[in-house]
């Protein structure tokens, strides 16, 4: 039997009484006591999420961001200032998500990606067959993509050719996974000055920080971002020190919150979770995702061709139900124009109603009347808005 991939704050989590689950082969806090709770703590003052079992990715060099502009379906040339950051998506020749994520511009030669637990094997097998193309046509004496020191061996089965030597320094395209740094979130609408409060000095760096922006403090890394549809910050620091920082927090006031609660607080956001509303058979365009695709510029990149080419059909739509019952993920939507799926479907603790995204056929609008498949049952549902809650309170 495989052991569950701990995070450095294990300890921590069940020292304060968390219920632990499976998460992606991770040993993770589902919750603290009463999920409910937990998600209004993050609603109406804030909290802290050890999400530090997402990858920290740097890719480095001479051409980072030529290699991005390709890589990514987003355009990076979008990121202009220090600590600026961009969320995309980073697709398959055939259009598939092969991740969803945040890259932030440090310098021309630096941009730092994380990406998901769960894909995060996966994506740099990827990153680096990718940066191993890239630097090929890269002029003679300049190598291929290195190594992560960190990483171990490649699986060359994933590549076309066996891996060259490492770039010389400062020459071609380095991946460099980080897994001796963990990460902390703090969400919610006092969580910044929640973190000015435990973290000395951190105010005068980061008070100015705008949303999706991030500055370096020491061997600490703060990004004004979430995945809470709160304010906050996402804190990249030495996983060694993470607990002491972990106990600091508490002391100041911040509760610890599962992944319970995440999942009801992104949802309530309309954020996508990987595996559930997009996925390697599904594009972004069918998944909410548009705005992450740069179609627009001349700038080619990978699968830009296959969405040119096949237009999407269906979209991801919003549903409130108004019935009894609770809407969960792979319940089928029956509409006017066709047949539905729901992606990501449960109760909303702010609206205390049920809530979904589903993919529904493009004639499918806001204000429809749709039905469920919830059981034996079918259950009345309109078709609304998304978010459905943001900065504290119900939109819908």
């Amino acid at each position: 039997m495989t052991s569950l991939k701990q995070t450095p704050l294990n300890a921590a989590h069940r020292a304060m009484g968390a219920k632990m689950v499976d998460f992606g082969g991770w040993d993770m806090p589902v919750n603290y006591g009463s999920q409910i709770e937990e998600h209004h703590q993050v609603r109406n003052d804030c909290g802290m999420f050890d999400v530090s079992h997402m990858r920290v990715v740097d890719v480095k060099g001479d051409g980072a961001r030529a290699f991005l502009r390709y890589l990514l379906a987003n355009n990076v040339d979008k990121l202009t200032l220090p600590g600026k950051a961009l969320y995309s998506t980073m697709l398959l020749e055939n259009g598939g998500v092969i991740d969803d994520l945040i890259v932030y511009f440090m310098r021309e030669d630096w941009f730092r990606i994380v990406v998901n637990a769960g894909t995060a094997d996966k994506d740099l097998v990827w990153m680096k067959k990718q940066a191993q193309e890239f630097n090929r046509h890269l002029p003679a004496g300049d190598a291929a993509v290195a190594l992560s020191p960190s990483g171990g061996k490649l699986d060359r089965g994933a590549l076309d050719s066996p891996l060259p030597n490492p770039p010389p320094k400062g020459e071609g395209i380095v991946i460099t996974d980080h897994p001796d740094l963990a990460m902390i979130a703090v969400q919610g609408p006092h969580a910044r000055a929640k973190v000015w409060e435990a973290l000395p000095g951190s105010k005068e760096l980061s008070e100015h920080l705008i949303p999706f922006s991030a500055v370096e403090m020491g061997s600490m890394f703060i990004a004004r971002t979430g995945y809470t549809g709160e304010d906050g910050f996402e804190i990249m620091l030495p996983a060694k020190a993470a607990p002491f920082f972990w106990a600091t927090l508490a002391e100041h006031g911040v509760k610890p919150i599962g992944l319970g609660a995440r999942d009801t607080l992104r949802l309530e956001a309309g954020m996508n979770l990987y595996g559930h509303d997009m996925d390697e058979r599904v594009g972004p365009l069918e998944s909410g995702l548009a705005w992450t695709v740069d179609l627009k510029s001349p700038r080619d990149f990978i699968g830009k061709a296959a969405l040119l080419a096949h237009p999407p059909t269906r979209k991801l739509a919003g549903l409130l139900l108004l019935d009894r019952g609770v809407l969960r993920d792979h319940q089928h939507v029956h509409t006017a124009h066709g047949e539905g799926e729901i992606t990501s479907g449960s109760f909303s603790p702010t609206l205390e109603k049920s809530i979904a995204l589903a993919r529904v056929p493009n004639g499918v609008q806001i204000g429809d009347s749709v039905q469920v498949a919830v059981r034996d049952k079918m259950l009345a549902a309109r078709v609304v808005k998304y978010p459905f809650a943001r900065n504290g309170k119900g939109l819908v």
